[in-house]
């Protein structure tokens, strides 16, 4: 397994542990791709799709604790499917 792929996993589990929180406001998060300079592409689905807030909790929440359990990780950024 390469390097990568072995972090796509764990930013794959890093964003299970995050998944239940958005659920809580009716919200969710779905991983799309690791890319090869380590940025996270995500897709915020239900509530956080449409929430104004929903960059905020991207970048305060989720890439924060991205960053600190992977600090490889460049950046989380969201994108539309």
């Amino acid at each position: 397994m390469t390097n990568n792929a072995e972090l796509e996993i764990k930013v794959k589990n890093v964003i299970e542990q995050i998944r239940p929180y958005l659920q809580a406001d009716g919200g969710d998060i779905n991983f799309v791709e690791l890319t090869k300079e380590n940025i996270v592409n995500v897709e915020l689905q239900g509530a956080c799709g449409s929430c104004p807030f929903s960059r905020m909790t991207l970048k305060n929440g989720v890439e924060e604790a991205m960053r600190k359990a992977l600090p490889e990780i460049k950046s989380v950024e969201a994108i539309n499917l």
